[in-house]
């Protein structure tokens, strides 16, 4: 599904005005669902990174590095994801060298090159089978809406260029839950990028409220993990499919890169072989590089990949000693 434009555009509202019935309605199931939730306590700690917003908006990058943290320290991390798009439901453990994106899903297959990574649309026997393994600590790649298990610690990820969009809940805006709500469960809240909508401020204001539960508020940046002087002086040609291609068209320019050509496809798109011949055949002509996400290179087959460029990301936190303090419980 491609993000509707209108969700992010404070201008466009008679979209989402007509879809407000619908979002009412989305709203109450979820206010039932959570009223009569009785989450299940594991026996190791969870780790939840997930958004108040459909789309990732860097959900796994963050839980990457809050993985890279936890192993520093020598605990034994295991990732536990839905495997979003995936045609198996778990529980089982990812093989990234015999799964495919097709099976199990993209952010499972990034996250297994890292730890030992579960898909499980019940999370609850996909953390027992984890801990059965030797896992001391879960980290869940989203999930945060999801309340069959308790976390101990979440962290909410938001894109600070362009935040809760027009602050409606799905379908009429890109919310899966009302901020107040969501941000009532989180321990943590990390603005990824630019805070073009000075989120900060109004985050500060909603979780300071004297009856909520105090919320650490950080900032980090997506930077590429790439010597950039290997791409800045080819004429590239860029395609993916994220949540909000943007971010990476962006990346790319601001790495200097001369960008001839790009095209978006929805998120976690399954490319068939004759899009991705067509995108070379164009490379090709133009005399360019294919580049690609991380996200998006997992979809690929491997004769794909030797022929298209990737340009992986990590997470950059503002203030690193902020995101110990609150592992500390856990390390």
């Amino acid at each position: 599904m491609r993000t509707p434009k209108f969700w992010y555009n404070q201008k466009n509202l008679a979209l989402s005005f007509v879809l407000a019935p619908m979002s009412w309605i989305y709203g109450l199931t979820r206010a039932i669902i959570q009223d009569r939730a009785k989450p299940w306590q594991a026996p190791i700690p969870v780790i939840c990174i997930g958004n108040l917003v459909t789309g990732g908006h860097g959900k796994t990058p963050a839980a990457l590095s809050i993985c890279n943290a936890l192993k520093f320290n020598n605990k034994s991390v295991h990732f536990i994801s839905r495997g979003y798009r995936g045609s198996l439901h778990g529980p089982l453990l990812v093989d990234s060298k015999s799964h495919t994106a097709n099976e199990v899903g993209d952010e499972p297959l990034l996250l297994s090159k890292l730890a030992p990574t579960w898909i499980s649309a019940n999370r609850e026997a996909g953390i027992r089978l984890a801990h059965k393994m030797g896992a001391e600590i879960i980290v869940m790649d989203d999930g945060f809406q999801n309340l069959s298990v308790k976390k101990d610690l979440s962290i909410v990820v938001i894109d600070g260029e362009v935040g809760f969009g027009n602050g409606r809940l799905i379908p009429a805006g890109p919310l899966r839950e009302g901020i107040t709500a969501g941000l009532s469960r989180a321990n943590a809240v990390v603005i990824i990028g630019e805070d073009r909508l000075n989120l900060k401020a109004t985050l500060s204001n909603i979780i300071n409220y004297p009856s909520r539960n105090p919320i650490k508020i950080f900032t980090a940046q997506l930077k590429p993990d790439v010597n950039s002087g290997l791409l800045r002086n080819k004429k590239l040609f860029a395609f993916t499919g994220i949540g909000r291609p943007e971010k990476f068209y962006n990346t790319l320019i601001k790495m200097g890169c001369n960008i001839i050509g790009k095209r978006d496809f929805a998120d976690h798109h399954q490319y068939t072989t004759n899009e991705i011949s067509r995108l070379l055949e164009i490379a090709q002509i133009e005399n360019a590089q294919l580049i690609t996400t991380s996200k998006d290179y997992v979809r690929l087959t491997t004769s794909q990949q030797k022929e298209i460029a990737v340009l992986p990301v990590t997470l950059d936190w503002t203030d690193r000693s902020a995101l110990d303090s609150i592992l500390k419980p856990f390390i």
